[in-house]
């Protein structure tokens, strides 16, 4: 039977909040509503505090779905994000989900997904790899930074890196570590990909993907204020199937989307 998504605003509880890296924290929130029917690729909307400081609610992607809980990774690069970092088990706050359109993991259009991520990219990956294996598909990740040091190592399958400097792995960004394997991947029909990362990443890949005839979905970042179209603040422009270039809310239309509809 195939659960129908409903949108929920839960208050649910921390129950723990790891620190991965020196300024990453992975935060598990007991949240069984949002659980319940999350998809990889949906990502959630988190007011911080019941204060005015911050304001607005903050996006983030579902790192994973465990029984009653759901995941998200956290990176701490503002007042916000550093104060959620530094929330501890416990607390509980509002938490708005699950938001937004997945990846597409269903039919029997390819054997084989390979999963490309840079940098807090790979936050939605665990939960989409859980899922694709669990339908049968060979995964292969392909995860990219800038130096070792800021390479997220989450333990996932067939697991690939590619560093700017050279300091692990291979020496190049992500799309040209997809280049180099490409040969060795085999018939191109077979192969999917799903990629999430810093929006110039996802447009090189999609220009890679379009001159090799390969599908492939992204999941672009932008800032979000409602999470539900009402805000109007992650507006993108993309393009229809006919090419006419059009403006939408990424948070209605996304944040997944075929990588064919990005701009370049």
């Amino acid at each position: 039977m195939i659960k129908k998504k409903s949108i929920v605003d839960v208050r649910a509880t921390i129950l723990q909040n790891r620190c991965i890296s020196k300024n990453v924290n992975i935060i598990t929130l007991d949240c069984p509503e949002i659980a319940a029917t999350a998809k990889p690729g949906n990502f959630v909307n988190i007011k911080i505090n019941d204060t005015t400081q911050p304001l607005l609610r903050r996006p983030f992607s579902i790192h994973n779905v465990q029984e009653n809980t759901i995941q998200i990774m956290v990176k701490s690069i503002g007042c916000s994000t550093t104060l959620l970092c530094n929330t501890g088990s416990g607390t509980t706050m509002m938490v708005l989900g699950p938001l937004g359109k997945g990846f597409t993991t269903s039919g029997h259009n390819f054997s084989t997904a390979i999963l490309i991520s840079g940098g807090i990219g790979s936050a939605p990956m665990l939960f989409l790899e859980k899922t694709l294996i669990a339908k049968g598909k060979k995964v292969i990740n392909l995860i990219g930074s800038q130096t070792k040091e800021e390479l997220l190592d989450l333990g996932l399958t067939n697991a690939l890196f590619a560093t700017n400097d050279g300091s692990l792995g291979f020496k190049g960004n992500v799309v040209e570590l997809l280049q180099n394997e490409l040969p060795a991947l085999g018939n191109k029909k077979i192969l999917k990909i799903f990629a999430c990362g810093p929006n110039s990443m996802l447009k090189a890949l999609a220009k890679f993907c379009r001159e090799n005839l390969l599908s492939c979905e992204v999941s672009v970042e932008s800032m979000m204020g409602c999470g539900i179209g009402i805000c109007y603040g992650c507006s993108i422009a993309i393009k229809n199937p006919d090419g006419e270039i059009k403006t939408v809310l990424l948070c209605k239309e996304g944040p997944t989307i075929d990588a064919e509809r990005l701009v370049l």
